[in-house]
């Protein structure tokens, strides 16, 4: 199997046109040697790759300093409003690709490590993964980021510094395994600690009144210590901030416990206060593992809380530096940013008596809200509709609803893409939008078009500039100039290599790495997405088993096909441990027939990570996105695949709905219940013996799970799934089935057509425009925050203006 070109030298013709000027590469030679000598303390004969990355990590590093400095001077000297973003995580992926892209300087960069000796994409591999981050929240937190920075907007992201990841997944004999993703164990180039501005955040402890207010004494102090990574925006010198919290216990110890011999339970206590930065997202199956959730949510926003003051209260008038005491201007400087997703769970909801203690100003704000202030008033005498809004959800065990609590308190409430607002204003939050209308909005999320088609998909990115320019890296609606080229034979063909080119490269990574050998000529049908029931996972399960036994035929001739699945399950979720386990019997069973043969393949790739969907996107003929109509917020991968040029299977839920507006829907490939499809059989009542029963392929597909066909040393291995499907279904797999089966049938009869499926596929690229997280972050600016985003360049470091 050849090698393709590497991806540099199609991004060097990018970042090369129309480029003011290069850096000198001599220059970049000489501070990667400086920074090996004195930073690193080594030499060429005793340097390991690694060394060689940290060297050019710092290199690059460099560069951005002197643009992050000059842009938080400018926010001094101007004092503009600015933006805080609080997000439990951002799934950054790694830095030095998207800095050089970004600060335009790749080509330089590329050219001075070949000159040293050494390869660029070796380099670039041995960055980590930063472990900030795990599904779709933390990837938009990470686009978002990159938007306000490409759009000149004064913006800051507030979270955890987890010292370990969420988890490196391993599959062992077909199970995932969870092994500790620690990925600071080499350091992280990109941060800078700033122990100034350590803030102290009290637990536990009990109120006392006096006279003079109320005082909140014996707390237990955990010190947030900041990690500050900088944010470049795309070659406009912007640089904002990251500022990531660290839990560390007070240095105090207790003199008399250390005497008596008390010093190791000493050095315990600090462990437990740091505990709470130690691990993104714990197990919450246990009352530990919720209450340490909480203390991560409560931590990181009362740090940021604190620092946001601090920062308010310091204002520059002209050329003095005064002190800003009046709290009532604090919303014409100050905007807080966050995003979280109701739709799934319907209420969030946390044990009232945590760790906290916070229950008597909960019930304060909900006596307020709901009996003095406005819902009485609205609604006098609707006792039934106060009990659906409280603030406290009444039960067994009294419990806040955080969702409501964040109604109450927000300036602004929006759905994420226009079928999620609709559903919360139609259902979940009925109540809140009829009294308060003008406070819900919606804002379809999107995803940065540097990382997502400029890094991880170069060649396309240059097939389309040749044609309509580069505008479209900060305009993604310069995308809709392609449809003037649907028919053009030239783009045709230069879009389908591409697409050929990116197929044999991840071919060949997969054999490299994982040792599994595909067909790059097959279709590749790729589902990412975190496991869980209304994903449904299991309907592309149940599609693969109907295709392999259907396949098993040599009188039906099919799509060769290439079906990868990119997913993690959470570690308390035995469900969802079941589903990977279902996906990888299926495979071995599949991928070992020797009657099918290469015809169909099924691979479950271990440890799903940025870096992997870097690769994985932009070498996608179809797209899976097939959740029960009505539980997807938004979605975001739909977003990348469509816009990296890969056709979309999908039902009627989050942004498939708008992608289908955008692309045309003859041009996307929708199939199954609507909304109202879903609500009509919730009243009816869902029998999945109906289908069962009617459909013959369903049926041999079901008695196959449970008959022990694909774990035959143990038959029943994968009943609690059949009894999942067969009777506690929320999500009704069964109920489309049927028209997915049609659906995948439509898709392969295409495939066969290379002309039509590559003009679906432009239609596809020239609708993604709607889909930028720049277009997003400009409506949230415009619309909600009160700021007006700027593409103006600040003054590079070394330009004396």
């Amino acid at each position: 199997m050849s090698k393709p070109l590497s991806d540099h030298d199609k991004r060097k013709q990018i970042s090369v046109r129309g480029l003011a000027g290069v850096e000198n590469v001599t220059d970049l030679k000489t501070n990667f040697n400086r920074h090996l000598h004195f930073t690193l303390v080594k030499d060429r004969n005793v340097a390991t790759r690694r060394d060689y990355y940290f060297a050019l990590a710092n290199t690059v590093r460099d560069h951005l300093v002197g643009r992050w400095i000059r842009t938080q001077q400018h926010y001094y000297e101007k004092d503009p409003k600015r933006v805080y973003y609080l997000s439990l995580e951002f799934y950054m992926g790694r830095t030095l690709q998207n800095t050089m892209v970004n600060l335009a300087l790749e080509n330089a960069c590329d050219e001075a490590v070949y000159q040293l000796g050494l390869d660029m994409e070796e380099l670039e591999d041995i960055e980590e993964d930063a472990g900030l981050g795990n599904g779709g929240l933390g990837r938009l937190a990470a686009c978002f980021l990159d938007s306000m920075a490409s759009l000149g907007l004064a913006a800051y992201g507030y979270g955890i510094r987890y010292e370990f990841g969420i988890f490196n997944q391993k599959i062992v004999n077909g199970w995932q395994v969870e092994e500790a993703d620690d990925w600071l164990r080499y350091g992280n180039p990109w941060e800078k600690a700033r122990p100034e501005y350590m803030r102290p955040v009290h637990f536990y402890g009990r109120t006392e009144h006096h006279p003079d207010g109320v005082k909140w004494v014996d707390t237990q102090v955990v010190l947030a210590l900041p990690y500050d990574t900088p944010v470049p925006g795309y070659r406009n010198n912007v640089v904002n901030t990251m500022r990531l919290w660290s839990a560390k216990a007070p240095c105090e110890f207790n003199l008399k416990d250390f005497n008596v011999g008390g010093y190791i339970q000493a050095v315990l206590d600090r462990n437990l206060a740091e505990n709470i930065s130690r691990v993104l997202y714990p197990n919450d199956n246990f009352f530990e593992g919720k209450e340490l959730r909480l203390k991560q949510e409560y931590f990181v926003v009362a740090a940021t809380l604190q620092d946001i003051i601090r920062r308010f209260k310091v204002s520059k008038f002209g050329s003095r530096e005064i002190a800003r005491t009046d709290f009532n201007k604090l919303p014409e400087k100050v905007r807080l940013f966050i995003i979280s997703s109701f739709l799934q769970d319907r209420s969030c909801h946390v044990c009232l008596f945590s760790a906290l203690r916070w229950p008597s100003i909960i019930y304060i704000l909900s006596f307020l809200y709901l009996a003095v202030q406005r819902v009485a008033s609205l609604f006098p005498g609707d006792t039934d509709r106060m009990r659906r809004m409280s603030l406290i959800e009444e039960g067994g065990i009294k419990r806040v609803n955080m969702a409501h609590l964040c109604i109450v308190g927000a300036h602004a409430v929006n759905g994420v893409a226009r079928i999620h607002s609709d559903i919360l204003k139609a259902t979940v939050f009925k109540d809140f939008y009829e009294m308060d209308p003008h406070k819900f909005q919606n804002k379809t999320n999107g995803i940065t078009p540097r990382r997502w088609l400029v890094m991880c998909n170069p060649g396309l990115a240059e097939v389309i500039a040749e044609r309509i320019g580069e505008d479209f890296i900060r305009d993604l609606d310069q995308l809709k100039k392609l449809l003037k080229f649907v028919n053009d034979e030239a783009f045709i063909r230069d879009v389908a290599k591409v697409k050929q080119e990116n197929k044999l490269k991840f071919a060949t990574h997969l054999e490299e790495h994982y040792k599994v050998k595909i067909n790059p000529n097959s279709m590749f049908d790729i589902q990412v997405k975190r496991i869980h029931e209304y994903k449904r996972q299991l309907l592309n399960c149940l599609h693969i088993i109907t295709f392999y036994n259907r396949e098993s035929d040599l009188s039906v001739q099919f799509v060769t096909d290439f079906m990868l699945l990119l997913l993690q399950a959470a570690p308390g979720y035995h469900t969802a441990k079941m589903i990977i386990r279902l996906i990888t019997a299926i495979g071995e069973v599949v991928n070992n027939d020797p009657v099918v043969g290469d015809r169909l393949k099924v691979i479950f790739l271990e440890n799903y990570r940025v870096t992997l969907a870097e690769k994985a996107v932009p070498a996608a003929d179809l797209s899976e996105q097939i959740s029960t109509a009505g539980t997807e917020a938004s979605g975001t991968g739909n977003m990348k695949f469509m816009l990296n040029g890969a056709l979309t299977i999908g039902t009627m839920d989050g942004a498939n709905v708008e992608m289908a507006e955008e692309a045309g829907e003859d041009n996307i490939f929708i199939f199954g219940m609507r909304v109202e499809d879903v609500e009509a059989m919730d009243k009816k009542g869902y029998n999945a013996s109906e289908y069962y029963n009617r459909i013959p392929e369903l049926k041999q597909a079901i008695d196959q799970i449970a008959g022990g066909f694909f774990s035959p040393k143990q038959p029943d291995l994968f009943k609690d799934i059949v009894n999942l499907l067969m009777h506690h279904d929320r999500f009704k797999v069964f109920a489309d089935y049927e028209d997915y089966i049609k659906c995948q049938e439509k898709v392969s009869a295409l495939y066969k057509k290379p002309k039509e499926w590559v003009k679906k596929v432009i239609y596809n690229i020239a609708g993604s425009g709607k889909f930028s997280s720049d277009r997003t972050i400009s409506q949230y600016a415009r619309e909600i925050w009160g700021v007006e985003p700027s593409l103006e360049k600040i003054a590079a470091p070394d330009d004396p203006k």
